[in-house]
């Protein structure tokens, strides 16, 4: 990347390396102080916390949550779930999402590009659970096709986005 800064699309701003740097931080731990947070990018207290709610203004950080391990609360069972529809009018995707967005268990939804129109991932405890969610999925709203893959085991799962930084960085 040759450019010193990243355009922000929707302020106008840019990001530039400090930003950046605070970001990298953030994601790798939030619970840090402001001092800590500024110790580490190079900052004094009070420009880093100007810094971090700029970015929380512009909608750059849009939260900070803890982070829970699934499997020490009981959800030992990770299912990926390809959906695939007869219907593409906006009238079923906003019913559909509104339905899928409101079942705790579905982590995430992803609108494809390729042989599925849908992908998700669900979190519950066995696949008992699995199925209990799978019977409400299937009469929630129509569906052409459900395929569900269940995960053997994690090997690679990290919340932090790889953030641009300038290659003589």
């Amino acid at each position: 990347m040759t450019d010193v800064a990243l355009q922000l699309a929707d302020t106008g701003r840019r990001l530039d390396i400090v930003d950046r740097k605070i970001l990298a931080v953030l994601q790798q731990d939030a619970s840090l102080s402001v001092a800590e947070i500024g110790d580490r990018v190079g900052l004094s207290s009070t420009p880093c916390w100007k810094r971090i709610q700029r970015l929380e203004a512009d909608g750059v950080i849009q939260k900070r949550v803890a982070l829970v391990d699934q499997n020490k609360i009981g959800l030992d069972l990770s299912v990926f779930v390809s959906v695939k529809s007869a219907d593409h009018s906006n009238a079923w995707l906003n019913r559909f999402a509104e339905t899928i967005s409101a079942m705790p268990e579905v982590v995430e939804i992803y609108r494809m590009a390729g042989d599925v129109d849908y992908m998700l991932r669900v979190v519950v405890a066995d696949m008992q659970s699995y199925d209990v969610f799978y019977k409400r999925l299937i009469h929630a709203v129509p569906l052409k096709n459900v395929t569900s893959r269940s995960a053997m085991e994690k090997i690679k799962s990290v919340t932090a986005l790889p953030i641009p930084f300038l290659a003589t960085q």
